[in-house]
């Protein structure tokens, strides 16, 4: 399936927040994710609890050793919601 890409001002502000070696990280994985956001070197999995809060099944791929990103599908197009440490998960 061909996705379209776009992320939540949440997503862009988180970034921007991480050290210039996580944000390495981060394009580089994101070279991968574009291609397919569910290969599996992205060990993309679904987060029940963020799940259960927002109605929608969100996922998480991991990005560095404590570095993750959460995203949601909605038909064709992948919205990244946040970036950064598990505590991401705390909704």
């Amino acid at each position: 399936m061909r996705y379209h890409f776009r992320a939540v001002e949440r997503f862009w502000t988180c970034f921007y927040r991480l050290s210039s070696a996580d944000k390495a990280l981060a394009r580089e994985a994101w070279q991968s994710f574009k291609e397919d956001p569910f290969d599996s070197h992205l060990g993309t999995h679904k987060i029940q609890r963020l799940s259960a809060y927002y109605g929608r099944t969100i996922y998480s791929v991991r990005i560095g050793e404590d570095l993750r990103s959460t995203f949601y599908v909605d038909g064709n197009t992948v919205v990244s919601l946040t970036i950064g440490t598990h505590k991401i998960y705390k909704a």
